[in-house]
């Protein structure tokens, strides 16, 4: 299983990268720069615009980024784009063009791994805030820690299994040779 990294920045090429980790570009913040060049290709029809977004999102999450790319350039070529507008298109372009190994959507839909970060921000907000921010509550790091690790022991439903481990642990710490006594039979002719 691979742990799935969701962002929004473009990392360093040079960082090295985990061979387990698959880097994924959170497809909302990609729409942002589809919608930044569409606006300029479009101006203000706003269904010109919205169609636009719409056929390039669904091809990026096909799989198909590159040829969107090229597209959006030779389209603000055509059009003779010049000044702002085409500023807005290059920088679209070049973000998704230097961002290309972390949208392989179509292979992450068909892996099953998410493609927007709502899923952690909800995540967080169950996990954190509703149990972190209640009224009246302030926390200093060490305790929020453990807090936290006790709120993700409930809402995963692991808090019996870890209490038993924990059990077992603290016995075999208190008690290092307990199994000695396993096969311990008090001999009652000796005590008397």
């Amino acid at each position: 299983m691979a742990d799935i990294c969701l962002g929004l920045d473009h990392q360093d090429a040079s960082q090295k990268r985990l061979a387990n980790v698959v880097d994924v570009l959170d497809v909302i913040h990609v729409s942002g720069y589809v919608w930044s060049a569409g606006r300029a290709l479009y101006g203000k029809s706003q269904s010109s615009v919205e169609s636009f977004v719409r056929d390039r999102l669904l091809r990026i999450l096909q799989g198909q980024a590159e040829g969107v790319i090229r597209g959006i350039r030779r389209m603000a070529t055509e059009r003779g784009l010049g000044g702002q507008k085409l500023k807005e298109v290059t920088t679209a372009c070049n973000y998704l063009e230097n961002n290309l190994e972390r949208m392989r959507y179509d292979e992450y839909l068909a892996a099953g791994y998410p493609i927007a970060s709502g899923v952690i921000e909800g995540a967080c907000r169950h996990l954190v805030k509703d149990r972190m921010e209640r009224t009246g509550m302030r926390w200093r790091e060490p305790s929020a820690g453990s807090m936290l690790f006790v709120r993700a022991l409930e809402v995963t439903g692991l808090w019996e299994p870890f209490q038993t481990h924990r059990q077992a642990v603290e016995c075999q710490r208190l008690h290092p040779h307990q199994t000695l006594l396993n096969d311990y039979t008090p001999n009652l002719a000796i005590a008397l």
